[in-house]
């Protein structure tokens, strides 16, 4: 097996569509996890772009900003036609505990733009600022040898924005992903579970819906630089609450990702990834993420 070709499978293949198994974990096999005592700088930026038509109850937009992160951007479109752009900026840095462990933090600003037309005429917004911010712990159980490897983390949110009010403490991730190399292919499957607790939001009590996440992928390794990567990615999403009460239906939504990894050096690796909505819901998003280590 060539070390070489498989790990940047792994890096372009598990960092670009693997649905946060691991918090954005930086999958090159000699850099699962951070090395101890070592520094990694991770940057993204997410584009968004959704489409919606009909009746809306004014569902937030979900900005996908690494393989299992996302970012909620509260919104009022909710006219006969609503279109919106959304650029998400995130900022993370890992530290290597041990062999098997690292720790990490990231923070999300946001820049976006609502357009909406219905029988009351043409309407548009803007807004822009603070997301989110979120630290978390990730985890290597197993290696890829005699079975698949198996790596977990979780992570909590330490400030969140809505609509009113910013909220800390209330949403939890938890997730896991197993992958098999064989050389020149990786298969890896990831499955995650956003649970969100009640905050205060201005005068109501806000509860988001619960997030499920299962995404299987396959990337190939085209030498030892460049790894093409696609997967499909499923979500469930349970409809917010306000006052305990319900705010639409539970939604479902299938996408096809397709992700291109290249590596300029050891420990310094551009990805970039593509999602297109299969089913469930219209728009496309498109993310850039670079991982630099110290």
């Amino acid at each position: 097996m060539s070390f070489i070709r498989i790990s940047r499978v792994l890096t372009g293949l598990l960092m670009t569509v693997s649905p946060v198994a691991w918090a954005d974990l930086p999958l090159n096999v000699e850099d699962l996890i951070t090395d101890k005592g070592k520094v990694k700088l991770d940057l993204s930026l997410a584009y968004a772009n959704m489409d919606r038509s009909g009746v809306s109850t004014g569902e937030p937009i979900i900005v996908q900003t690494g393989p299992t992160s996302f970012v909620t951007v509260p919104t009022l479109v909710g006219e006969s036609i609503g279109n919106s752009d959304t650029l998400v900026a995130t900022f993370g840095m890992r530290y290597g505990l041990t062999a098997k462990a690292e720790v990490y933090a990231r923070t999300s600003s946001l820049s976006s733009s609502h357009r909406s037309s219905g029988v009351g005429g043409t309407t548009s917004s803007s807004e822009a600022g603070f997301a989110d911010a979120w630290t978390g712990i990730n985890y290597q159980f197993r290696k890829d040898d005699d079975g698949p490897a198996v790596l977990g983390f979780v992570e909590i949110a330490l400030r969140e924005k809505h609509r009113r009010d910013s909220a800390s403490f209330k949403s939890v991730m938890l997730g896991v992903t197993t992958y098999k190399a064989i050389d020149p292919i990786v298969f890896s499957l990831t499955a995650a579970y956003r649970f969100n607790q009640t905050r205060r939001d201005g005068t109501r009590d806000y509860q988001p819906g619960n997030l499920l996440l299962l995404n299987p992928s396959v990337g190939f390794a085209v030498n030892d630089r460049v790894t093409l990567t696609t997967g499909v990615q499923w979500t469930r999403r349970q409809a917010d609450r306000f006052d305990g009460e319900r705010q639409g239906v539970d939604r479902t939504a299938t996408d096809l990702l397709l992700g291109v990894g290249y590596g300029f050096a050891k420990g310094n690796t551009l990805n970039a990834t593509l999602k297109v909505n299969a089913s469930g819901r219209g728009g496309s998003e498109l993310r850039a993420n670079w991982l630099y280590t110290f």
